[in-house]
């Protein structure tokens, strides 16, 4: 397979870092926000740097699941719904990627007045999203620094059969 057919994005913690602040850095001013909603898991960590660098203190989460490890299922379900609004007014819902689109288009029908932002976004969940910092191929699978280990690899001349 080439790497046209498989594009692969690794994402280090100091360039979600730098993104994520950024993509803070448009929602000013702060006071307009009475808080942020996490969409659990990819959701949690850049929820904690907008909420930090926004100095909300209200930080919520919404916990579905689309995924099973490597591939999105046409359903989602949720597991967890929100209690500090009833219509998303006010909110930042905030998740890593948009992807296809479909937590999205699930989460905008229980949270229409909420701001949808997340850090990356692929062209099919594009217009689902009002804010998001970098755009990826649809056919990219992204690597983020919670799903990575840090080891040692060996040199290609060491691995000689």
């Amino acid at each position: 397979m080439g790497w046209h057919e498989n594009r692969e994005f690794f994402v280090s913690w100091e360039e979600l870092h730098r993104a994520t602040k950024e993509l803070a850095r448009r929602q000013l001013p702060a006071e307009q926000w009475q808080g942020v909603i996490a969409v659990s898991r990819g959701g949690l960590v850049p929820a904690a740097i907008v909420a930090r660098e926004l100095n909300l203190r209200v930080v919520e989460s919404v916990c579905v699941s689309s995924y099973d490890h490597d591939s999105q299922r046409d359903s989602v379900t949720l597991l967890k719904d929100v209690s500090c609004t009833e219509d998303g007014e006010g909110f930042l819902v905030i998740d890593d990627l948009v992807d296809t689109g479909n937590t999205l288009k699930f989460l905008r029908k229980r949270l229409p007045k909420a701001k949808f932002i997340t850090v990356y976004a692929k062209p099919a969940g594009m217009d689902l999203v009002d804010d998001f910092v970098a755009d990826l191929e649809q056919e990219t699978w992204i690597h983020f620094p919670w799903d990575m280990h840090l080891h040692y690899v060996e040199p290609l001349a060491g691995q000689e059969s």
